[in-house]
């Protein structure tokens, strides 16, 4: 049996017709996916920018009440544990009696914790920081010999 040119140009033709055809098909698919992950999102960001709204409705009627109740009780700054910050926030005495306690157990002898603080928590970029010191220590090949 013998191929004739109008053979292979037959079958050539019809091969990109198919891909064609194919390539149409997948982009429609495609197209319409997007439009209905679209619709999804946009629907999801509606949704949390009116609850977004209604919480930042509610904390200015708290303020508000708070404001309010502070006039009425005569104070005109805010509560002492507010304005003190957390750098001058005291330690529970039981905190204190648990840290003695943990202390003496570590130690294996008394000891006196006259008084504590709690610890500042590192920024975010502190945060980075470790988390890049992390990755860099674990990089680290510590099998012998390799």
């Amino acid at each position: 049996m013998k191929v004739h040119s109008t053979d292979m140009a037959f079958a050539a033709v019809l091969a990109a017709a198919g891909c064609v055809a194919i390539y149409a098909g997948i982009s429609r698919l495609i197209r319409r996916s997007i439009a209905q992950r679209q619709l999804i999102v946009d629907r999801q960001i509606d949704s949390l920018t009116m609850t977004v709204k209604a919480l930042q409705l509610r904390v200015a009627e708290l303020a508000s009440q708070t404001t309010a109740r502070q006039i009425e009780l005569g104070a005109a700054s805010p509560p002492a544990a507010i304005a003190a910050g957390p750098e001058n926030t005291q330690v529970k005495p039981e905190t204190l009696a648990v840290l003695a306690a943990a202390a003496t157990t570590f130690l294996r002898k008394t000891a006196r914790v006259p008084s504590a603080r709690p610890a500042a928590v590192p920024d975010s970029a502190g945060a980075w920081a470790q988390q890049g010191r992390v990755i860099v220590q674990t990089s680290h090949n510590l099998r012998p010999g390799a």
